[in-house]
């Protein structure tokens, strides 16, 4: 049990860890006005809509089973 929450924890301090660095380094107040030249880790838009699609299908696929 210790080992999947310890999994879990990592996963989110990781997911944390890189959501912070891309915000400082996006950041206007942090960059000033050249914040478009650098670059992120993570593309948050594809990111964002594959977890929608994500939670869309899950909620699908509960209903077609509790259906039964």
């Amino acid at each position: 049990m210790r080992v999947f929450l310890g999994m879990i924890l990592g996963a989110l301090l990781l997911v944390a860890g890189v959501y912070a660095y891309d915000s400082q380094t996006t950041s206007t107040v942090a960059n000033g006005q050249s914040a478009t030249n650098s670059r992120t880790i993570v593309n948050w838009d594809v990111a964002a809509t594959d977890w929608d699609a994500l939670k869309m299908q899950a909620h699908k696929d509960w209903i077609r089973l509790s259906s039964k």
